[in-house]
This record gives structure tokens, sequence and C-alpha cells, in this order.
């Protein structure tokens, strides 16, 4: 089973005892913990009336606990016990285990709280992290196979003399034609230090270079002046991970030295991550001492975050400024959204935001995995909960419905008399740009096919009826164009911070 954790958090908990140590081998009188916990009742109650009934009330409920607990922890053993030495085939007990801490967790049917094997936590990791361990190289989908779009400096990629444009084509000897982006992604992903052989094509020659794999940091804050004149700077934030307040400082700097003259802040899609960033980057718009957030434990205190140089560093940015949100908005995103709305007088842009008002706080065991568990609530600077119900924005501006379609994961499924949700998808791919006028239903028909040959007239292909790679990548580019023009809740966003003064 796994040793005695160490945790890993966002804010501080209590931490286990220490088992005692040098105890005496034969001591002459052990008191016992009944004994001495009735000793207190009766010594208490002597003489004070009612308190005694209060006491003797508490001390009761707390035996009765203790008790369960005990119960229940015997149980657990004997369950245990009677498996490894009844079953009839031999059992491992890390799986046992495993599967025990599994089922508690899974009981509480809280879905942010979770036990991750070794896998699930170095993802979780590298998520908070803002790394990964790869070959470090921006790549797209180009036919059957990935290009590179840029090369990250100072990574593996950029070292080996990997350019732009450079198509891969095999990975360890494997093709990756007919892989998703992401399956062929994940094939040159590894353990740091690992090698992988990329097969290249640059122009008409094909060469193979092996990469030794390293750590690769994510941006995770973009941004760009727009609007012209009005000088506006547009940042997007993608998550909160341990750099992403030092970038997000970076971005407001660099906009100030381009001139820019007020903000729109993109929080759409963020699902969130570190409280500690949101903090940070709340405190940057906010005046010392009002209020970011609160945190709200079992017991019902509440602990007011207050901005202020612990969390800012005494660096403000004062220009007027508009925040985006929508239902991928969640945890940290809202924090930061509702802190800068309810404490700095910030408009809300978009639609509905998620609504996940609850805390975390990961354990890791000695076995490399780890403990994710809900240890309280978090409210607005106003004392809202929005778990379950999300952030109103001032303005609603809904994003159109085929913005959150979702990828075709499987290229084969796209075929004549097949049934599946991939043809389902791709019926809503040609429906947004004009083509398919029938029911999505997931069965690629007679009206699907002439449908493909439309569009694939329209593009310049060959009018097969047939959804090749081209056909899909085609769709695919020009369906992310037309989202990227029929952005409303930008265009919302982009009025209202041009009217604010």
């Amino acid at each position: 089973m796994p040793e005695e954790p160490k945790q890993h958090q966002e804010t501080d908990a209590p931490k286990t005892n220490p088992h005692l140590k040098n105890k005496p081998k034969h001591p002459k009188r052990r008191v016992g913990l009944w004994t001495y916990i009735i000793s207190i009742v009766v010594a208490l109650g002597v003489g004070v009336g009612g308190t005694y009934w209060f006491i003797g009330r508490a001390v009761s409920q707390q035996l009765s606990s203790m008790q369960q607990t005990n119960s229940a922890m015997k149980k657990i053993q004997s369950v245990y016990e009677t498996i490894s030495d009844n079953y009839y085939q031999p059992v491992n007990a890390n799986k046992l285990a495993n599967g025990a801490i599994n089922g508690m967790v899974n009981s509480l049917g809280d879905k942010f709280s979770e036990y991750m094997d070794k896998s699930e936590t170095e993802s979780l990791n590298d998520t908070i992290d803002s790394s990964f361990s790869g070959i470090g190289a921006q790549v797209q989908k180009s036919g059957s196979y990935l290009q590179i779009i840029s090369p990250i400096a100072g990574t593996p990629a950029k070292k080996a003399g990997l350019k732009p444009k450079d198509v891969i084509k095999a990975v360890n000897g494997k093709s990756v034609a007919g892989k998703t982006l992401t399956e062929a992604v994940n094939m040159m992903r590894g353990k740091v230090g690992t090698r992988v052989n990329l097969t290249i094509q640059r122009g008409t020659s094909t060469f193979n270079v092996t990469l030794k794999r390293a750590k690769i940091p994510v941006t995770t804050v973009d941004y760009k002046l727009v609007g012209g004149s009005q000088k506006i700077g547009y940042i997007t934030v993608s998550t909160f991970s341990t750099n992403t307040a030092k970038e997000f400082k970076t971005a407001l700097k660099a906009l100030d030295k381009k001139g820019a003259k007020k903000l729109v802040i993109d929080m759409r899609g963020n699902p969130g991550g570190l409280m500690t960033a949101a903090l940070k980057m709340a405190s940057y718009f906010i005046k010392d001492g009002k209020t970011i957030m609160q945190v709200q434990a079992r017991d019902g205190s509440a602990e007011k975050y207050v901005a202020g140089k612990k969390y800012d560093g005494g660096f403000k940015e004062t220009k007027p400024t508009t925040v985006l949100i929508d239902g991928g908005s969640a945890s940290a995103a809202e924090i930061f959204s509702a802190a800068l709305h309810q404490s700095a007088g910030v408009k809300l842009v978009g639609s509905q935001s998620y609504g996940k008002g609850t805390v975390q706080t990961v354990t890791s065991f000695s076995d490399k995995t780890e403990m994710k568990i809900t240890v309280a609530k978090w409210l607005t600077p106003n004392g809202t909960w929005i778990n379950k119900k999300g952030l109103t924005p001032d303005v609603k501006a809904a994003e159109p419905s085929y913005a959150s379609l979702t990828i075709v994961s499987k290229l084969s499924d796209l075929q004549a008399d097949k049934v599946n949700e991939n043809v389902k998808t791709f019926q809503k791919y040609l429906q947004a740009l004009g083509y398919f006028k029938g029911t999505a239903n997931g069965y690629f028909g007679t009206t699907t096919t002439t449908a493909v040959k439309a569009y694939q007239k329209h593009a310049k292909l060959t009018a097969t009826g047939k959804v090749d790679k081209k056909t899909l990548a085609k769709v695919e580019t020009e369906l992310a164009t037309k989202i990227s023009d029929n952005d409303k809740a930008y265009d919302a966003a982009m009025k209202l911070i041009k009217n604010t003064k």
C-alpha cells in the first residue's frame, strides 16, 4: 500500500502527526483513551449543571465517530485479508490497495476528486508546470503527415536543425499516415532523456534524424495589439500554470511599451489551474486591500484573500479592461474574472461560465501516484458561491454553435453507409459551411455524399464524394476561418472597450 503521503497544494493543510519514537518496552502503567476521556467528562461535569450535559454529548459524539471509523477500517482490513488469502489466483497487493483507494475517492461522488496513477500524475504535473517531455516543435496536419510550423528555441528540434515546413513522415520507423494529430504527437512524446527517430521530408529529399527528448516549456499567455488607432491590447490565457502569472505580467508590460491604451483579456476555454496564479494576476488590477476571493472551509469559516504586494509585488495595471468568458471558463479563470468584475468594476462579455466553485489539494505518495480531493469552497469577493451556476456576463454574446464542435478523430469512419459520431460531426462541419442541408444523424448516405461532392467542387478538389485527407483538412481549415470571422463575443468585447473611458 502507498506510504504516508506528502502534500503539495494551493492552500495550507494540517500535516500528519509523526510516529512516536523511543517508546519504553515495558511501561509501568498505560492509561487508556476511554479512561482519559471519561475522567475529563466527570471532572468537568461535577457542579456545572448544563455544562455536563453539553460536554458529555460532544464527547459522546466524538466517541461514536471514532468507533465508526475504527469499525470501517477493521472491515477494510478484513476484506483485504480475505481476498489476499482466499482468492483463487494470486493477487497483487498494490493493485488491491489502489482499488480500495479508488473506491473510497469515487464514493464521494465528486468528479474533481480522484486518485491518479503514475501516468495521470505526470500529465497533471505537466499541466501545472506548463511543460511536457518531447522534441519541442509546433506542428500541424499536412495531408497524411505532420508539418512543422516552428521549432521552439532551445529545444531538441531546434538544435537538430529542423525547420518550418519540414514534414514528419514517420516516428521510430512507424508511419504517421492515418494518425490523428493527437496520436501522431503522442508518438513523439516520451520520458526526458529517451531518444526518438524521425523521418523528415524537406523539399524533395528525405532523411532521418534522432533527437533526445527534453522537458519543453509551454507558453500559456499570448498577446497582440489590435484596434488600429485605438491601440487595444488583446491577451489570451489558455490555462493557469506555474509560469502563467509571470507570462501575463510580461504581456502587460510589452503591450504598454507598444502603446496599448485599453485591454481585452480572453479567458474563453480556459479550464483553470493554480489558484496562486489567479491571485497574482487578479491583484495586478485590484486596489490593495480589496478582496480577490474567499475560501470557505468545511466548518463554514471563510478566509479572505486580498490584493497587495504579497501577490503583485507592487505592480498595478490601471488601463480600462474587459474580460471575455464562456462555458469553458472554469475554476481559476472564474476566480480571476469574478475578482476583476466585483472588485475592479471590469465588465464581463460572452456567455455563462462553467461554474466550478471548489478548491482541491494534491497529496503525493511515495510510489509516484497522487490523490486530488476537494477541501473547500471558493467564493467571489461579495461571498457568492458560483458552483454549478457560473458567472453571468454583463454583455451576452454567444459563439455560433459550430464553434464548439469536436474534432473528427478517425478518418476511416467517414465512409459511405457508415453510422458513427465522426460522420455526425463531419455533417455538422458541412452544415456550418452551407453544403449539408439534411439532418446531422451520423449516417453517411446519399445526402452526405452529395454534400461532399459540392464542397470538393468548391474547394477545387476532385469531386468523388469520398472524404480523403485533403478534403478533411480543407474543411477543417475553412471552418476555423469562419469561426474566427464570426466571433460575436470578441466583436462585442471590442465594441464595449472602445466605448469605455
